[in-house]
Formats: structure tokens, C-alpha cells, sequence
């Protein structure tokens, strides 16, 4: 059965990833580059000139690790209300108005966050010259209802601005900040917010939109504005002879990228059987879905390799850690930057029980925030990093193959909580495509956590079939009743 089923999800892969995509939960059948039209690409300048002693901005030594062409992005999806959708107007017409009014507080919201509005010079400083931030429109030709019924990975690459191709070629790994606003023929709306990673982490996003959906409503009075200080507390420094591995390539290969909603009620007996076998300490939710995400993915790995081949690997698993709040003085959400740190756990391949996981995920988190954590800052701050990254690379070269996955979280984020004035957000999403990819997002209703994982595409077949996945997870379940 598990055969046959692999052999299913395989045939549907290739058929929903072909060029002309059945989309018949949207009425019709078309080619998902005339599903969603661009109709416009303009640049948003601040409402107000930068002021010359802030024509340059030095970046950090974490922003510097970063390569410029990777850019950090969050779907906003917003249903039709009344108060951005008037039934009596056409669509066209009210996103023509809302479109307009965003322009005009994304140019104002530019004036606190200046940088965003500038252009990256070299690995290590932005040029703010006020140049602009690069501003999509979109047309979707479906409602956003039927889309929201089983979201589709590959359109979803079609309201993120740094997939479409001539904002690739003028704009991508120079423009700061890319925004791209999708409307749907209903009039709901989805706003996707793209800021390089050289000068924003997940946080740093957030503390932007939500100071744009301030503006935007009218009400920012009371909101601390975000601080541009990351070089003062760990400086840039000449990285010629370190090993960089945040800006490692990632192999390219034929990937796929599901979406796993995990119930969290469904974990609680998981969760007492795996606290009566560590007893030490209670596993966080977001620790026992990585836990099960990644044993899963482990098992797919070694049943699509070759027959014959019994090669021992040993399995990395790359966690983004949060610095902010793991530093003393802690370093405040409204400080623009990168602010976390990727976490080297190793485990060995009989080390994949659950438990296992969790308990090796803890103890190298704890260890970490013991030792390392509060060093990010100073000349101790490059000495850490130059630790951590001859660490690495001496990992690298000692072991003959490696299985690397990357995880990062927004689990207690509050991103349902960006209202531009049309409400609360009906979905929040945040897909990747990199290879061996998990990233973590909490559901709206609070009682879930959403997965995004991306895996090779055999992998994959055999992964999303894992009877122990599903056990506590749906697959790309409707996000409308």
C-alpha cells in the first residue's frame, strides 16, 4: 500500500509541477503564468530625503556573513472586508485605490527605515540613497477562496516579487526591499514583504510590516521605531580567511516543497511518553515537530538510496538560533539586523529515535546558549564566529557525506497580527525551496503548527507517505472552512 501510494504522490508531483498546472479547484484549467499578471514595477521613495549623515549604513559582522541575493519573505493573505472592498465598485477599481494608499505609507513608513529604501554596497555596508524600495502589483485570475481551499507551492512563487523574472534582473541582490501586492478577481489581497537578508532577520521583518500596517491604518504614534545600531554592537570585519557557511551554495536538484499542518492536541501522549524517558526536561511543541519531521525525512533519505548502498552518514541538523533575548543587555525586536545564529547539532545514524532527537536538540541548545550565546557582540563576537565557522569546516572535511537539513521558526511571532486596516490576516505563510528545508510557523487559530518542508523529490514521495508523519499531521489541509 505505502508502495503504491509513493508511486501516486510521484505521478501527481510531476503532473502539478508541469508547465500548464490543471487548476480546477479555481474553475478552470491554465498555465500558471497567466493565472497571476503583473501590471506594474515602480520604485517607492521615502516621502521625505534621508538626511546626508545617514547617506551609508555599516552592517554588522552577522549581516555580513549573509550573500546578497537571499531575501526573507512573508505572505499576507487578506479576504475581502468592506473596508477595502466596496461590492458596488468594480475590483479593479477598489485595488487600484487600496494599491494607491499603500504606496503612500510604504513611502512614508521608508522614512523610519531608511536603509530599506538604499542599495547594498559590497558585503558590508548599504548606500542610503533614498533610490527606492521595488513595488510589484499583481493580478491573480481566481478567488482567493478557492486558492486558500489547497494552496499551491508553485503559485505561491508567483506573488513573491524576487521570483519574477525582470525583477530578478533589475533588482535582486542590490534593491533592499522588494514588496509585491497581489489582488485576486474577489478583491482579497495578498501583500508579500521581501527585505535582503544583509540587513533583516524574521524579527526585523515583523518590526517593519508592522510599523507599515501602522501607517497604513493611520495609528504609529505609539510604536517604537526600528534602530539601525547592528555595526556599533558587533562590528564587520575582513572575512577573507574564514569559512563562510551561512552563504554556503545550496545544491540544485528536482525539489519539492509540501505543506503539513500538525495538530497539537494529537502530540499530547507523545509528549508525556517522551517527558517520562527524558524526565530532565517538558519537549516544546515546535521541538517534537522537528523531531518527526526530521526522523520521517531520515527514513526517506536511506530507503530512496541505492540498493547496495550502505554508506554511514552522519546527519547535521542547521537550527536558527535567536540571539536577541540570549544576550546581556538583550538586543531589542526594533533593532534592525540579523540577530541569530545557525546551531550545528550532529546526530549519529542510530541516533534517530525521537527522543533521541529531542534530547540532542536540547542539550546542544543549552550548551550553546551557555557558552556562546552572550559572545556575539565586541571583538568577541569575531572570535566566536571564527570558531564556530573553523568548527565547521573542519566537519566538513572529516566526514565523507553528511545529511544536512536547515530548520528556522516563527512559531510565537505574532504575524495574524498585521492589520493594514482591512483586519487580522486570514493566512500567514512563508514558503522556502531551498533543499532539505523546515521552516515552522503557528497556525492562526494557535492550536497547530504549519511545516513548510522541502525535500528532493524521491525523498519527498516517500516521506509525505510516512504513516508516523501523518499520525500527527494533515497534508496541505484547506485553510477555509
Amino acid at each position: 500500500m505505502v508502495t503504491f501510494l509513493s508511486k501516486f504522490h510521484r505521478v501527481v508531483s510531476a503532473y502539478c509541477t508541469s508547465s500548464v498546472y490543471p487548476i480546477r479547484q479555481y474553475g478552470f484549467k491554465c498555465s500558471m503564468h497567466s493565472l497571476v499578471e503583473i501590471t506594474s514595477r515602480k520604485s517607492i521613495k521615502p516621502s521625505s530625503p534621508t538626511p546626508h549623515h545617514n547617506r551609508y549604513l555599516k552592517l554588522s559582522l552577522l549581516d555580513q556573513l549573509l550573500p546578497p541575493t537571499v531575501y526573507g519573505t512573508i505572505l499576507y493573505f487578506y479576504t475581502p472586508t468592506t473596508n477595502h472592498c466596496d461590492h458596488d465598485v468594480a475590483p479593479s477599481k477598489v485595488s487600484e485605490t487600496t494599491s494607491k494608499r499603500l504606496q503612500a505609507s510604504l513611502s512614508e513608513t521608508l522614512v523610519h527605515c531608511y536603509p530599506l529604501a538604499g542599495r547594498l554596497k559590497g558585503t558590508a555596508s548599504i548606500e542610503c540613497n533614498d533610490e527606492g524600495a521595488h513595488f510589484v502589483e499583481a493580478r491573480v485570475r481566481c478567488q482567493l477562496s478557492d486558492f486558500l481551499k489547497q494552496p499551491n507551492p508553485e503559485l505561491l512563487k508567483k506573488f513573491m516579487a524576487e521570483h519574477d523574472s525582470k525583477t530578478a534582473q533589475i533588482a535582486l541582490g542590490t534593491c533592499v526591499l522588494l514588496v509585491q501586492i497581489s489582488v485576486f478577481n474577489c478583491g482579497g489581497i495578498v501583500v508579500a514583504v521581501s527585505p535582503s537578508h544583509k540587513i533583516a532577520d524574521g524579527i526585523s521583518l515583523h518590526t517593519f510590516v508592522r510599523l507599515w500596517a501602522a501607517i497604513n491604518r493611520g495609528e504609529y504614534h505609539q510604536l517604537v521605531l526600528p534602530e539601525f545600531n547592528g555595526a556599533t554592537l558587533l562590528p564587520a570585519k575582513d572575512l577573507s580567511t574564514m569559512h563562510n557557511f551561512l552563504g554556503r551554495p545550496i545544491p540544485t536538484q528536482t525539489l519539492n516543497t509540501r505543506r503539513f499542518v500538525f495538530d497539537v492536541s494529537k502530540m499530547t501522549s507523545l509528549k508525556a511518553e517522551i517527558g517520562s524517558r527524558i524526565q530532565k526536561f517538558t519537549p516544546t511543541n515546535g521541538q517534537l515537530v522537528l523531531a518527526i519531521i526530521l526522523k520521517c525525512a531520515l527514513a526517506a533519505s536511506h530507503q530512496s538510496k541505492p540498493d547496495g548502498d550502505t554508506t554511514s552518514r552522519l546527519t547535521v541538523l542547521s537550527q536558527m538560533v535567536n540571539l536577541r533575548r540570549r544576550m546581556v543587555p538583550e538586543v531589542p525586536e526594533n533593532e534592525m539586523g540579523n540577530w541569530f545564529w545557525a546551531l550545528s547539532l550532529l546526530f549519529k545514524e542510530n541516533e534517530t529515535e525521537i527522543h533521541e532527537l529531542v534530547i540532542n536538540m536540547n542539550k546542544g541548545l543549552t550548551n550553546f546558549c551557555k557558552e556562546k550565546a552572550n559572545r556575539f557582540k565586541g571583538d568577541d563576537g569575531f572570535l566566536v564566529v571564527s570558531e564556530s565557522m573553523r568548527e565547521k569546516a573542519d566537519l566538513y572535511k572529516a566526514e565523507k557525506g553528511i545529511n544536512l537539513y536547515r530548520s528556522t521558526s516563527v512559531c510565537k511571532f505574532p504575524l495574524y497580527e498585521i492589520d493594514f486596516g482591512w483586519g487580522k490576516p486570514t493566512w500567514v505563510s512563508s514558503p522556502s525551496e531551498h533543499k532539505n528545508f523546515i521552516l515552522l510557523l503557528d497556525t492562526k487559530s494557535g492550536d497547530g503548527i504549519e511545516a513548510w518542508v522541502t525535500l528532493d523529490q524521491q525523498e519527498m514521495a516517500i516521506f509525505e507517505c510516512d504513516e508516523e508523519l501523518l499520525a500527527f499531521s494533515s497534508v496541505n489541509p484547506s485553510i477555509v472552512n
